[in-house]
């Protein structure tokens, strides 16, 4: 939804060449402008509405290596059919483009409305789960991974900086007690160990939440794809299933993910005992990564309303680590997260 609407004035005095774009796609002036959230980004993301009263989305980013992976990976889904934005014209410096509006309404606003998740919720999210391979198997065979800007692969690297970055951001912040290095590394490095036993041959979207995930009518059209890189295919489900504000139960979640399994049987994948035993390690290390954006974002950059994600984040992990993860494995963890569920219900209590 809108965030604050801004005069023409400004945008012209720091983004002229988003105008320019704008007279140049469509030959059009521009009437009237929305400023529109950009969550954990630093982009500038805004609704442009012309004279005529067309509607398109202009970007301001001037982190060019981000905006070449999303045109290039853009290009490759719509190639494959999928459904995503369409760009209609990029900035010869690649810093600014302006690509097709889809609306307000997020699949998480849709689901935020205080009713029951029940059939019709259950059925738009296996909509959406069925389009999850079109994008990690059929588009994944051929795209071009080059464009990826921060790791080309979800791999052993990847996952050692996403498990830090959950150490430096989130425990540094929140947990009280000094952890001990050694026990937290051991039950870390397992996590790590468990992903990586599974093939990394698919296109891994990275930020498949309901946040990203427009509605047209019930039709999903797919955003944020830029973060893309090669991976298995476990980690965007979890992304989707465990999307902390979602507040998915518990039991729907389950049955999602066996929707899930069942949808890559129609692609050759067939092995579901063992994916359905993995996917709690992807439940994890997307959980972890997230609660490090939620620190960073909530502390560092002062995006305050990130910090309301962390007691959702909180009981997703306790659920897993409790009754998902065998015996004693992850003790460390298990404790950890355990303490910081008994803080923060102790401060709910006081306030």
């Amino acid at each position: 939804m809108p965030d604050m609407e801004i005069s023409p004035i400004e945008l012209k005095a720091h983004y002229t060449n988003l105008l320019q774009l704008h007279v140049k796609w469509c030959g059009s002036e521009i009437e009237k402008y929305e400023r529109l959230l950009s969550h954990g980004s630093d982009r500038l993301i805004v609704r442009l509405i012309s004279s005529d009263k067309t509607k398109s989305i202009g970007i301001v980013n001037r982190h060019t290596e981000e905006n070449r992976a999303f045109i290039s990976f853009a290009g490759h889904f719509k190639k494959n059919s999928l459904n995503i934005p369409e760009i209609y014209i990029v900035s010869p410096s690649e810093d600014s483009y302006i690509l097709e509006d889809l609306g307000d309404e997020t699949l998480l606003d849709r689901i935020s409305d205080g009713k029951e998740f029940g059939s019709s919720k259950t059925g738009l999210y296996k909509t959406v789960i069925e389009e999850l391979p079109k994008f990690q198997i059929r588009a994944g065979k051929n795209i071009d991974y080059s464009f990826c800007y921060q790791f080309n692969e979800f791999g052993e690297e990847n996952i050692t900086f996403d498990l830090d970055y959950f150490r430096q951001r989130f425990l540094k912040n929140f947990y009280n007690d000094n952890p001990d290095e050694t026990s937290l590394g051991f039950d870390l490095n397992y996590i790590k160990n468990k992903i990586l036993e599974l093939p990394r041959d698919y296109f891994l979207y990275r930020d498949f939440q309901s946040r990203n995930i427009m509605l047209r009518s019930d039709t999903p059209c797919f955003i944020d794809f830029q973060s893309g890189r090669k991976g298995a295919l476990l980690y965007d489900i979890a992304s989707l299933l465990y999307d902390a504000k979602a507040d998915i139960p518990q039991n729907k979640r389950e049955e999602l993910l066996e929707h899930f399994l069942q949808v890559l049987k129609d692609y050759n994948i067939k092995d579901t005992e063992s994916l359905r035993h993995h996917f709690w390690y992807f439940a994890l290390v997307r959980i972890l990564q997230a609660m490090g954006a939620y620190g960073y974002l909530g502390i560092v950059k002062g995006k305050r309303r990130f910090l309301e994600s962390i007691p959702y984040a909180l009981k997703n992990i306790n659920f897993i680590l409790q009754n998902r993860v065998e015996g004693k494995e992850l003790s460390y963890l298990k404790k950890i997260f355990s303490e910081l569920l008994t803080e923060q219900k102790t401060e709910n209590e006081k306030a």
